[in-house]
């Protein structure tokens, strides 16, 4: 099942159709998707640093674009190769009572791999040996522009691109039991970042606090959220961020996920070979993944 099978095309947004590495870019405008090319051969960080966006949202606008269809196609992650994906822990209230933390007075980051993004409806697969690999779902933030020391939160947005979701899947015994005091090898193992299948443009998402997202496995809920209910909202993550690190275009920003991931559950219930997951975020589309079995190498 594809994405365009579940959910319809948003208003504005970009993505990314087509077989792993031969990805190619197409734009929807007023529910009507068009070709890309015209205007750029890819989405990757350096269309954000050409001033890409601008240009294919115009274009898309002037009715200059063949018009495509993206019905039966793969969704790669809506940008190709970001330069790194800054996560953030903790980052609802009700998952740090599910996980017996205290809300952190300012955000918790770490890194995960670039390497470890895929499209939205591909395959994840579990370690080998793991028992305890989760789900997350989260809202994605793609920068749109360098961001070294702004000055506050109110300017934030002003370097965001948009909006996508993201499966921030982690292997709990990795991030938390043999971590060694830091998360990232938890966060980081091959295909642990399905993201898309829509990078929605900041004009088309008047207020990324007032967006619902919710998590099913095998059609159970186990998440269902609203982004209003973020410790530190987006504005402030993004600022934050830029006063230990610079942001670059193209770079993501996974902003945590509300209470019901399985390490909070009653049942403890983590993902197993022959599962399925699927995520939503009003107006940024769905995915859906299947979770396979990785073999130890011979």
């Amino acid at each position: 099942m594809t994405v365009t099978d579940i959910a319809p095309l948003p208003a504005l947004a970009v993505g990314r159709i087509g077989d792993p590495g031969r990805e190619r870019p197409v734009v929807v405008f007023d529910g009507v998707a068009y070709d890309a090319r015209p205007v750029t051969d890819d989405i990757d960080p350096g269309f954000f640093d050409r001033g890409g966006l601008e240009a294919l949202v115009a274009a898309a606008r002037a009715g200059v674009l063949p018009a495509t269809t993206v019905d039966g196609e793969r969704f790669g992650a809506p940008i190709g190769e970001p330069r790194k994906v800054v996560g953030i822990g903790l980052n609802y209230h009700d998952h740090a009572r599910e996980t017996g933390a205290t809300p952190p007075a300012e955000p918790v980051v770490f890194l995960k791999d670039p390497g470890c993004v895929v499209g939205p409806d591909d395959d994840v697969h579990i370690p080998p040996g793991s028992t305890k690999t989760d789900w997350e779902v989260e809202l994605a933030v793609v920068v749109g522009s360098t961001a070294s020391y702004l000055s506050g939160p109110e300017v934030a947005l002003d370097h965001v691109a948009g909006y996508t979701i993201a499966n921030d899947v982690s292997e709990r015994e990795l991030q938390i039991e043999r971590s060694g005091g830091q998360w990232d090898k938890g966060k980081s193992c091959p295909t642990f970042l399905p993201l898309g299948p829509w990078l929605v443009p900041v004009e088309a998402v008047p207020d990324p606090q007032a967006l619902g997202l919710r998590l099913w496995l095998n059609g159970e809920a186990r998440q269902d959220a609203t982004t209003a209910e973020m410790v530190f909202p987006v504005a402030e993550l993004v600022w934050a961020v830029s006063q230990c690190m610079v942001l670059r275009a193209g770079d993501v920003i996974i902003t945590g996920t509300p209470a019901g991931v399985g390490l909070g559950s009653a049942d403890q219930r983590f993902l197993r070979p022959g599962d399925v997951v699927e995520l939503a975020i009003d107006g940024l589309g769905r995915q859906r993944q299947q979770l396979v079995a990785t073999d130890m190498p011979s």
